[in-house]
């Protein structure tokens, strides 16, 4: 700081100046100041533009996330219907047709199949916990231990994820 002498009861010009570079570079900091609050203000802005486009993207994923299982439950729904009605027309005329119910069966499985449905294979296979369910065992000469003796309800992969089980009963020595 500039140091007054004493004797003198004016303040020396090496403080005015002092003061006046203060004053300037006051002056400065408030420009840059104000210009740096503009700039957060315009971040701000831009922020709160972006949360609400993700928000918005958000809500229209979800729509369109529910519109394409609506189309594809419309889609299996669509290729079901024919099977339905012919089995609706052969229990109709039941007494004319022994073998209706079976092309209806093999129609359906058909439909199932071109939809992705495959069966997941169980009697005489080693157990494989990923595709099968054990809920019974039994001790059996004519099968190795872990191989499915028998198959009480069949399992079902859609596409290549397993959506159903097996339900087996597996062979274990003793």
């Amino acid at each position: 700081m500039c140091e007054e002498k004493k004797t003198d009861s004016k303040p020396s010009n090496n403080c005015e100046d002092e003061l006046k570079e203060l004053k300037k570079r006051l002056k400065e900091l408030e420009s840059e100041l104000a210009v740096k609050e503009e700039e957060i203000s315009e971040y701000v802005s831009h922020l709160q533009r972006l949360q609400a486009d993700f928000e918005n993207y958000k809500k229209q994923k979800e729509k369109q996330e529910l519109e394409l299982i609506k189309n594809a439950n419309e889609k299996l729904i669509l290729n079901l219907l024919d099977v339905y009605e012919d089995l609706e027309r052969a229990i109709e005329n039941r007494e004319n047709d022994g073998d209706g119910l079976e092309v209806i069966y093999r129609k359906f499985r058909d439909t199932l199949r071109k939809e992705g449905l495959s069966e997941i294979p169980a009697e005489g296979e080693k157990f494989d916990p990923f595709l099968h369910e054990a809920v019974m065992v039994e001790s059996h000469d004519e099968y190795d231990d872990g191989i499915i003796i028998e198959e009480l309800s069949r399992g079902y992969r859609l596409n290549d994820r397993i959506i159903k089980h097996s339900i087996v009963k597996v062979c274990k020595k003793s």
